[in-house]
């Protein structure tokens, strides 16, 4: 009996202790269980910004494809496989340093180049506006009404010329009749002011030049350098030329740098405008050396005899430095 009255007395402690320690179990299988949802929340969220990450990179993927084909195959390009005008990362050819105990002898040189001739067409055509080509007039006229170049009134450079005074001599104004009609229909013969600024790109035929031949005894070498040149529009009325102005070629040379010359025999050629002038690739004749008369060749000889006179500069020069060396 005593046995049975003490495991009675003990079954509620038993059971009391079974009743609190099962919320402590839930408790903790709870947390466990909140733990874990919490990590697939986080999970689920990562998730979904990779996915969100890997979306965007895919469209950007095909946004790049798309503008490489618009630039490369799909889009028409008039001016086949490059744009034969423009070369945007081209550089001029810098010039020499010249330290001035080197120079041992100089003369000033002008020259003149007809554009109508073959060998220059590459500085003269297009004569009209064209979206792959551009002539050397058509590249001096955009620059000088942009206010990239500046243009002067003289082989001096002194005197420049405002955009007003350019655009006086590049716009001709033509005047023509017109017939217009009353409120009755009688005819009423006006005279209406046009103005033309793209014929002067074919009138544009004589570019003079002026250039410095020296001797540079640090380099053992005859070289040149162009100091300036002078755009003339030919007037048929008069059928004389009318210098328009000139410009200073070292500053025109990034300029120059920019633009494609048109080569006959590859049409993928990169040279550039920068470049006909430094490898001297253009037909010229010489029509004054400096002397002591500041005159030209045409004031003292004529015709043939003008002709002949551009050739003995031209080899006097090249005798003088043929003479400095001993064979």
């Amino acid at each position: 009996m005593g046995d049975f009255l003490s495991r009675m007395a003990l079954k509620p402690a038993y059971f009391s202790s079974k009743i609190v320690m099962q919320p402590t179990i839930c408790l903790k299988q709870y947390e466990n269980l909140s733990v874990t949802f919490s990590f697939l929340r986080y999970y689920i969220c990562k998730m979904k910004h990779l996915a969100l990450i890997i979306v965007c990179l895919s469209f950007y993927a095909n946004a790049q494809e798309n503008i490489s084909g618009v630039f490369n195959n799909e889009a028409p390009n008039p001016c086949g496989s490059e744009n034969n005008n423009l070369i945007i990362n081209k550089h001029p050819v810098p010039q020499a340093y010249n330290r001035e105990a080197d120079l041992m002898w100089e003369k000033r040189v002008w020259r003149e180049l007809d554009l109508r001739e073959k060998i220059n067409h590459t500085l003269y055509f297009p004569i009209e506006y064209q979206p792959c080509k551009i002539s050397l007039f058509q590249i001096m006229t955009k620059h000088i009404l942009t206010g990239d170049i500046i243009a002067f009134a003289d082989e001096s450079f002194y005197s420049p010329l405002s955009l007003t005074e350019v655009r006086k001599k590049l716009v001709q104004k033509e005047e023509q009749e017109q017939v217009i009609y009353d409120s009755l229909g009688n005819e009423i013969p006006v005279m209406v002011t046009g103005y033309d600024s793209v014929s002067l790109f074919s009138k544009v035929i004589k570019v003079r030049m002026v250039e410095d031949w020296y001797m540079n005894s640090g380099r053992s070498g005859l070289e040149v350098r162009i100091v300036g040149m002078a755009f003339y529009e030919y007037v048929e009325e008069k059928e004389a030329f009318k210098e328009l102005f000139w410009v200073y070629f070292p500053a025109v040379k990034p300029f120059l740098a920019k633009y494609r010359s048109f080569n006959q025999k590859n049409n993928i050629d990169r040279s550039s405008f920068d470049d006909v002038f430094t490898r001297r690739q253009f037909g010229s004749y010489i029509v004054k050396e400096s002397n002591v008369y500041d005159r030209y060749v045409f004031d003292y000889a004529k015709g043939v005899d003008a002709l002949l006179e551009s050739d003995r500069i031209k080899n006097d020069i090249f005798k003088w430095e043929h003479d400095l060396w001993h064979y």
